[in-house]
């Protein structure tokens, strides 16, 4: 794997703190479930089904649909999974900012709606990239971080040498996570469901600039890619 540019492991690390935010005010407002990982929402929505709480059921599988929606959208728009310079990021993550904005509108009379659209955002997020060079970039959630760390740390100890720039983009998005969590445990007593601006305001300035720049910088110069290609290809490669 190549040396990793600071955009990746900055821009990875700023998004994670978005989702670490989100997914701390799911669990401490009124709505108490998380949004942007769904291991958890899978299984209590088997819980449920065999307790014959169907209607719980149905609402966690409407919750996991919304992810996969996020999902589906983000691969519409990008299309592809690898994670390159000239792809329409922006527009993903305006819409983002958006959903997340509604969702902050809606948060005290419509919980539910809440959920769903933070889910659809969480899953939009997490399928903007799946990969950089071999490298896994997952943005909203930390099971796989933990697992890649660990297994890092672990070919450490037996000599062998990671590949170049993986762990601190691993460990970048760690931070983020976790500081986008502790971020809104403070801000949550003080600004209530409006701690929802934050991550609007990341993803919509990030995304807004980032497609100023696409249009600006990469259009001219023949570098924007639309079509997919493979992981590692450069910009605009066939």
């Amino acid at each position: 794997m190549h040396r990793l540019p600071a955009w990746v492991g900055l821009g990875s690390g700023v998004l994670a703190f978005t989702a670490g935010t989100m997914n701390v005010f799911t669990l401490e407002s009124a709505l108490h479930q998380a949004v942007t990982h769904h291991s958890g929402s899978s299984s209590s929505m088997m819980l449920a089904l065999s307790l014959g709480h169907y209607g719980l059921a149905l609402r966690f599988l409407a919750i996991i649909l919304a992810f996969v929606a996020g999902s589906v959208l983000s691969g519409f728009i990008i299309r592809d999974y690898h994670l390159r310079l000239g792809r329409r990021y922006g527009v993903s993550l305006m819409i983002e900012s958006a959903c997340i904005l509604v969702a902050w509108s809606l948060a005290s009379e419509r919980p539910f709606a809440t959920q769903l659209l933070l889910a659809g955002a969480s899953g939009l997020q997490n399928a903007m990239a799946t990969t950089y060079s071999g490298a896994v970039v997952r943005t909203t959630h930390l099971t796989g971080i933990y697992t890649d760390i660990g297994v890092i740390v672990g070919n450490r100890l037996a000599g062998i040498r990671s590949q170049p720039g993986k762990l601190r983009l691993l460990a970048g998005i760690l931070a983020g996570f976790l500081l986008g969590g502790l971020a809104n445990s403070l801000l949550f007593p003080y600004l209530g469901n409006g701690v929802l601006a934050i991550p609007a305001a990341i993803t919509g300035t990030l995304g807004f600039g980032y497609w100023v720049y696409r249009q600006l910088y990469l259009k001219p110069r023949g570098q924007v890619a639309d079509t997919p290609a493979g992981d590692g290809a450069a910009p605009g490669a066939p």
